[in-house]
């Protein structure tokens, strides 16, 4: 090892590294040569509507199981403990509530973009404003997420910095721009199984290292990693299960509800029964990952302890620097951790860059541009170049920025997505609200957002230098202190008295509760406004954007209370005339189950019903 910490890559590291690159491309390259070859807009974002459960629900979990969890979760658990596992909690309702509303909904008006819905419940300028808020969070976080391997790569391996952004930015631009959507998904299930076989060879190699699975228990019990369910109310302490169980169900909407990304993998289903069955699958999905990814936290431990790493400068950088040194004498394995590393980061940055130009065709050009399927198709696939050339111009920005992955990134998606999530929960649970509503419920959101948390970085940046002494977890010399580090300072500092008042308690709270406190302020303002300037009469709602929460809950309750008046459908129940709205054609009809709605045939009747409440 040289006197900067490097510990370099071998022959056969390099050799894994790239053939990682060569199959995603090969696979895009596929697609784009076979089949309808991504002639038209349909098979290109949408994949002809022909996608199957399974590698759907894989690629759901690998869009947003990135570079940023699996760099960022080790950590957290190596420095806190096992407190952030609890999050797993939130993925029962922050699956299900999809599943069972979100999905319906969008499947059956035939959207190809999430944000068509917002034109058919409020205006067309609604729809605009959701549509510019989504590429802003989704811009900023393909910065995030394509940065951080390379960053973490670069400190820990010596491995060129740029050399490392440019080549993740490049193939998923090219593969995502040649073979549309079925490329993504395809690539996504191929770095899944890389993700997950890079993280168990690191977990195994971890503990034969530490001396076996008992030493590891005994060690991580011993250094207080292994932490109890922590039910404190103050919605100020960073991690608890409230705020990772309750919390994180406001996060887990945001992403797999109304984020367009995995909308349209439910979109390109086959049917919607195919729909919410990838949804369900998700949740084993995503608990083995967020199981691998503390698993290797305490393994960090057990073999490092407390002991400091000189050439560490931050936590997020221990995950590389652990398996460089622990997997050193493999010859192969720390390739195959970093093509899992960056797996997990192409799997993210192509999944947003194919929703980004959906919603740039779909809700930005096409409504204002007549042009022929070749030509849209053509246009669709030069956005999704251009949107790999500002993930890289976003990437130098993250640069210049220092703080903790996992943390700046959920911050992103609460402070931006959970706007997001309030203005679909508007349109979707409260029939009276109107577009005017929409319109300032959503700013006020997105004001709400930004002031706490821009405030609360400032807040926690005046901290003064004394306290931030006190903090144990920052392990390198850098001057400015990550967020994590500041953050849980600041929570011990204020433990200490009666707790923070005021705008300073507004500040400090924890970042697991922004999507919670922002998508509420939308709903709460937005229904404000909306009875302020008149609720939207029933009979201006259209057909099957409005779910019936009430009607829907007596029939649950009929149901259970006489199970054999409620087993039979009512054959009027249908949904009918929305393929004419959107111009969208599937080629296999649904079954009848499918076609059994939550809304009556007259919008008028079922909007009553609503609001009799």
């Amino acid at each position: 090892m040289d006197p900067t910490g490097h510990k370099y890559f071998g022959s056969v590291d390099y050799v894994i590294f790239a053939l990682l690159l060569i199959a995603s491309m090969a696979i895009g390259l596929y697609y784009s040569f076979t089949g309808g070859r991504q002639r038209t807009t349909q098979e290109l974002l949408l994949a002809d509507g022909k996608m199957k459960c399974l590698p759907l629900s894989l690629s759901l979990m690998a869009t947003f199981q990135s570079a940023v969890a699996i760099i960022g979760t080790p950590a957290e658990v190596y420095t806190n403990g096992t407190q952030y596992w609890f999050i797993g909690c939130s993925y029962i309702l922050g699956l299900l509530i999809p599943a069972h509303i979100f999905i319906p909904v969008f499947y059956r008006l035939h959207l190809t973009s999430a944000y068509q819905y917002l034109e058919l419940r409020f205006s067309k300028a609604v729809r605009i404003c959701g549509t510019v808020t989504f590429i802003f969070q989704m811009v900023i976080y393909m910065g995030v997420g394509i940065y951080t391997p390379a960053l973490a790569l670069n400190a820990v391996t010596g491995f060129h910095l740029w050399g490392a952004v440019l080549a993740t930015g490049s193939v998923c631009t090219v593969y995502t721009a040649l073979g549309g959507l079925k490329a993504v998904v395809w690539t996504d299930v191929f770095q899944t199984v890389v993700m997950f076989t890079g993280q168990l060879a690191v977990i195994i190699v971890g503990v034969q290292q530490a001396g076996g699975l008992s030493d590891v228990w005994v060690k991580v019990r011993d250094g207080g990693r292994i932490s109890r369910i922590d039910l404190d109310p103050d919605p100020t302490v960073r991690h608890t299960f409230w705020t990772l169980g309750v919390g994180g169900v406001f996060l887990m909407l945001s992403l797999y509800g109304v984020n367009q990304a995995q909308v349209q993998r439910y979109l390109s289903s086959r049917t919607e029964r195919e729909a919410v069955r990838s949804c369900y699958m998700v949740f084993p999905c995503l608990q083995v990952a967020l199981t691998l990814s503390c698993l290797m936290g305490l393994v960090m431990y057990a073999c490092y302890g407390d002991e400091s790493r000189p050439y560490v400068r931050s936590k997020d950088q221990m995950v590389l620097y652990f398996v460089m040194d622990m997997l050193q004498d493999f010859p192969g394995l720390p390739g195959l951790f970093v093509a899992c590393l960056f797996s997990a980061s192409l799997s993210t940055v192509s999944s947003a860059f194919n929703s980004l130009t959906a919603v740039t065709m779909v809700d930005l050009i096409k409504p204002h541009y007549s042009m022929s399927e070749s030509t849209a198709s053509l246009l669709s696939k030069i956005l999704a170049l251009s949107y790999g050339i500002i993930c890289l111009a976003v990437a130098y920005v993250v640069h210049l920025m220092n703080s903790s992955v996992l943390q700046a990134a959920l911050s992103i998606f609460g402070m931006v997505g959970g706007p997001l999530l309030g203005l679909f929960c508007l349109g979707i649970f409260f029939p009276w609200a109107n577009s005017i509503g929409a319109l300032v419920g959503l700013a006020a959101g997105l004001l709400m957002a930004f002031w706490i948390g821009f405030g609360g970085f400032l807040a926690r940046m005046s901290i003064p230098a004394e306290v931030s002494l006190l903090n144990f977890t920052n392990t390198g010399p850098d001057v400015s202190d990550n967020i994590t580090a500041v953050t849980e300072t600041l929570d011990s500092a204020c433990n200490k008295t009666s707790g923070p008042l005021g705008l300073h308690g507004l500040y400090s709270l924890s970042y697991m509760w922004y999507s919670a406190v922002n998508s509420s302020t939308v709903v709460l303002i937005g229904l404000i406004f909306s009875f302020m300037t008149g609720p939207t009469k029933a009979c201006d709602i259209t057909s099957g954007t409005v779910y019936p929460v009430v009607d829907n809950a007596r029939s649950l309750l009929q149901h259970l209370l006489k199970p054999s008046v409620c087993c039979s459908s009512s054959p009027e129940l249908r949904m009918d005339g929305h393929k004419e709205v959107n111009g969208i054609v599937k080629e296999e009809s649904p079954t009848a189950q499918e076609r059994e709605t939550f809304l009556s045939s007259h919008p008028t009747s079922c909007v009553e019903h609503e609001t009799s409440v």
